[in-house]
């Protein structure tokens, strides 16, 4: 049925009176607050002028001394474009910012670190860059967030050149980080070893790239890769660069096909592509079978399909068991590279990050419990004692 034309359309707006969510919401999620008293005389001139001076000689004198003298040494920023926020696509800076602001109050609530949300309005890699670098005195860390594959990957890559603090690309690291975590404990369920386990990725944007490589890191015996064309391989042409590369660390047997070849004798499967996979796909894998379906809301198998295919089912999604989730990761890769003023987040810290993870589960392994939850209060000191102990190993830690 036609809509009436004389009747006005409701306004967006009208849509949030009684939503509790947009009620959350209203003057944001955050706030700044002073952590020095401001009571008296002797307090200002303390704080501010003329006291603050020589807190500023200082620092302009030694550099590092920034880190004891502001919080700089505790403060990340978080930054995007807004191109690839969470499943709504390309919505711009402005439209990302309670995503944002909800990364920084998950990194302060988790992992004790305080964060700034910074939109920047621009898809131009060199302008990208050349803001976020310039910004660099004022931060000890940049989390990239929300930005589209392939311009996240060189996003990256540049700013950990010009920068001498941690990037970290959490929709690439942090999916990584977590589902290698939950892999290594749903390999202890069905009794695999690492070096002996076949595992296909479906999807090769930022999370596919990035769980690619630390499973390769983390010395799974053989990994492929799945785009919308089909299995990736050295022999397949016109690949760009971030795929070329994964070419070259993947699929052993340089097996083509589609999804339904590549899952023809598999042990896991980890979905971070969206789409749908299908029962006949699923029923080439291997008996006991381990399903990571990611994609949100909707993952690629239900999980009451996957579960008549496979021992181990997880989603990205609260409301099913085995939920991988990326707050499981960043807040406490950040304090504990913060902790020792890392240089930068190498591949090491990461899988330090997993196993770490994996351990706090170790003692009651089960098919429905391969991963903390995201409320576990353990959680980000774990994983901030092993990435700090590995950035020390790896040489990257200044203190």
């Amino acid at each position: 049925m036609s809509a009436d034309p004389l009747v006005e359309p409701l306004h967006p707006l009208a849509l949030t009176e009684h939503d509790p969510v947009f009620t959350l919401h209203e003057r944001g999620k955050m706030g700044m607050h002073p952590t020095v008293p401001l009571a008296d005389r002797d307090d200002l001139a303390a704080a501010y002028t003329p006291g603050v001076a020589r807190v500023c000689e200082a620092i302009a004198a030694e550099h590092d001394l920034l880190y004891d003298y502001t919080w700089v040494g505790g403060c990340v920023a978080v930054v995007t474009d807004g191109s690839s926020v969470l499943g709504l696509g390309d919505i711009g800076p402005a439209a990302a910012m309670p995503v944002m602001e909800g990364k920084a109050i998950l990194l302060k609530e988790f992992g004790g670190v305080d964060s700034v949300p910074l939109c920047v309005d621009t898809q131009d890699v060199d302008e990208f860059v050349d803001t976020v670098a310039r910004l660099g005195p004022s931060f000890g860390g940049i989390n990239l967030e929300d930005i589209a594959a392939p311009r996240c990957f060189e996003i990256e890559r540049r700013l950990q050149e010009r920068m001498d603090v941690p990037v970290f690309h959490d929709d690439q690291h942090g999916t990584a980080i977590v589902a290698l975590a939950a892999l290594v404990n749903a390999l202890t369920v069905t009794h695999r070893q690492v070096l002996d386990t076949t595992v296909v990725i479906s999807g090769a944007g930022a999370a596919g790239v990035a769980i690619a490589k630390i499973l390769w890191e983390a010395g799974i015996g053989d990994i492929r890769v799945v785009d919308r064309v089909g299995l990736i391989h050295e022999g397949r042409p016109d690949l760009p660069p971030h795929k070329a590369e994964i070419a070259r660390l993947t699929n052993r047997s340089g097996r083509s096909g589609d999804i339904v070849e590549a899952l023809r004798g598999a042990d896991a499967l980890i979905g971070v592509s969206g789409g749908t996979i299908g029962e006949r796909a699923l029923a080439g894998m291997n008996d006991e079978a381990i399903i990571f379906a990611l994609a949100n809301p909707d993952p690629e198998v239900h999980p009451d399909v996957a579960a008549r295919y496979a021992r181990v089912v997880a989603t990205g999604r609260s409301d099913f068991p085995n939920q991988i989730n990326n707050v499981l990761a960043f807040p406490g890769m950040f304090r504990g590279s913060l902790a020792v003023r890392a240089r930068r987040i190498t591949e090491g810290m990461k899988v330090a990050a997993a196993n770490a993870l994996a351990t706090l589960v170790a003692d009651r392994l089960a098919p429905d419990f391969v991963i903390p939850s995201a409320l576990d209060r353990r959680v980000a000191p774990s994983v901030a004692a092993a990435v700090a102990t590995c950035a020390r190993r790896d040489g990257v830690a200044r203190r």
